[in-house]
Formats: structure tokens, sequence, C-alpha cells
């Protein structure tokens, strides 16, 4: 009998979940990377900056759980913050998903702050590795330039300071968020408090 009632409670609950619409909490901040070269560094790093500074962020490995829809979730995240971080690197190129995240951040027009690790904007280039159709290599590469023309940071793993970068590229998503509340609201000037 209690197990009757237990599994009932059960059916309830997940009818109720399956009615209610999924919400994906609001991010300020999409961090954009190639895992294998950047997630347990840079990426990561910076999320925690971020995150400690009170600044709503995504990154897929601290914001999705197993079962959740891929680019369901993260084409949301995307679509709902203000600013991309995209986190260039040797690698980046070669990944489907980088190059569809970071198109779709230009496509819906959100400010992008560009940082180079490891590799400069000249060698960014869409791989020819049949990975994509025509139309969106043609779509990658327009992101690739489009991001390769946007002042960013540029920082050399053997000789850069981590702390260095990840304060810096906070201070810059910081300011950039003002800059955004400011235009979205020009009566209220929202300022920066140390």
């Amino acid at each position: 009998m209690q197990r009757s009632a237990m599994l009932n409670t059960i059916k309830r609950q997940m009818a109720f979940q399956k009615t209610r619409p999924a919400v994906q909490p609001a991010c300020d901040v999409f961090i954009n990377h190639r895992g294998v070269d950047t997630k347990r560094s840079i990426a990561s790093l910076l999320y925690h900056q971020l995150v400690f500074s009170r600044i709503p962020s995504f990154l897929d490995n601290k914001n999705m759980k197993p079962g959740d829809k891929l680019f369901e979730n993260i084409d949301n995240a995307i679509l709902g913050c203000k600013i991309g971080v995209a986190v260039f690197s040797p690698r980046y190129c070669e990944s489907y998903f980088c190059l569809h995240e970071l198109a779709l951040m230009i496509e819906s027009g959100k400010k992008i702050i560009p940082i180079f690790c490891d590799v400069k904007p000249s060698e960014l280039r869409v791989s020819d590795n049949r990975i994509c159709s025509k139309s969106e290599t043609k779509r990658f590469g327009y992101a690739l330039e489009e991001a390769k023309h946007t002042v960013g940071l540029a920082f050399n793993t053997t000789k850069g300071n981590w702390a260095d970068v990840v304060t810096y590229a906070t201070d810059m998503v910081k300011e950039s968020l003002v800059e955004i509340d400011n235009e979205k609201y020009p009566t209220r000037h929202t300022q920066i408090l140390h």
C-alpha cells in the first residue's frame, strides 16, 4: 500500500514537471570555448571569477546536467545573454559547436569579447574537415571574421599570468555590462563599484 501511494506521488510530480515550461536561468555572460583546450584553465577560472563578482554566467559543464538537450540549452543561454566571451585556442576552429555558438552570438547581435589564448587572430579559419555544409562554412567564416576584427585580449599561457588575464577579462565584462545597461536605460546610469 505504501509503495502504491509513493508511486502515485512520483507520477504526479513528474506530470507537474512536464507541464511546467523549462526555465533557463538568465545569464549575463556566455563563455564560448573549446573544452579540450581551455575548460580546465581559463574558461573555468573566468567563470568562477565572474560568479564571484555576482555576474550570472554560463559555462556548459557548470550550467548543464545529464539529460539536458545540448543545442536547446546552449542556444537559449546565448540568446538570453548580454555578452559573449569567446576564448579562441589553437584547436577552436575544429569544433562545430564552438563555431555554431560564435555564429549565433554574432547573428543575435551580442557584444563579443575575444580572448586569443595561444593563437593569433590571423591563424583562425574554418577548417575544411567536412563537419559542416557550405552554407554553415560561410556562416562560420563570417562569424570568425567579425570576431577577428574585434579588439580583445591576447594571452600566451607559457608567459602570461593567469590571474592578470582573468581579472582583466572580468573588468572588461563589467565595463561592457555597464555600457549595455546605460544604452538600455539612458536615464539611469550604472556605475562600477570597486
